[in-house]
């Protein structure tokens, strides 16, 4: 069976993924009255659970509201020993190396995952163990804040594979990890 690792977020112009000190108001700078979906939807149909970090989850957590996520959510955290009791049966707390935590999902039945959060991602493109990247660019200058990507030991080829303008906006690309 095919394994996929994804990447879903969203960036700034200038490239950041929060602001400086956390700030996501920004993702919310390009008005959809009619709340189109961006794109969740149909990745979270494709995909069998989410890895996230200790950060994005501890966000999601605190945003209220309902539980986003209608699959099994992993939380990547080497500091965290429990999950808070009114999300118990909706994350489980994973940690240890990056390839053999993979590989133990994946042997678990869990081929496609979404893998969320700027550390997190910067962490899996260290260890080259993104598939896909789809990321929308929203017209906006943040000046500063969390970047998306960090140093990689090595270049990485990504091969283009589609481009949506969403909302007359935001642009969305989605990209395939070239390992030839």
């Amino acid at each position: 069976m095919e394994t996929r690792n994804i990447v879903f977020i969203a960036k700034s112009l200038d490239g950041y993924i929060a602001g400086p000190q956390g700030e996501l108001d920004w993702l919310n700078s390009v008005p959809n009255p009619n709340q189109e979906d961006v794109g969740l939807h149909p990745l979270m149909e494709r995909i069998d659970g989410l890895i996230m970090g200790r950060n994005t989850f501890t966000m999601v957590c605190n945003m209220g509201g309902e539980w986003p996520y209608s699959k099994p959510v992993f939380v990547l955290s080497n500091t965290l020993t429990e999950v808070p009791e009114e999300f118990e049966d909706k994350a489980i707390i994973v940690n240890g190396p990056l390839h053999e935590l993979v590989d133990d999902l994946h042997a678990e039945g869990f081929h496609k995952l979404y893998i969320d959060g700027g550390i997190t991602v910067q962490n899996f493109l260290k260890e080259d163990l993104i598939d896909e990247m789809i990321i929308s660019t929203i017209p906006i200058l943040l000046g500063g804040g969390i970047p998306l990507f960090g140093n990689l030991p090595k270049p990485m080829m990504f091969d283009h594979v589609e481009s949506k303008v969403l909302l007359n906006q935001i642009t969305q690309d989605t990209y395939f990890r070239n390992r030839s």
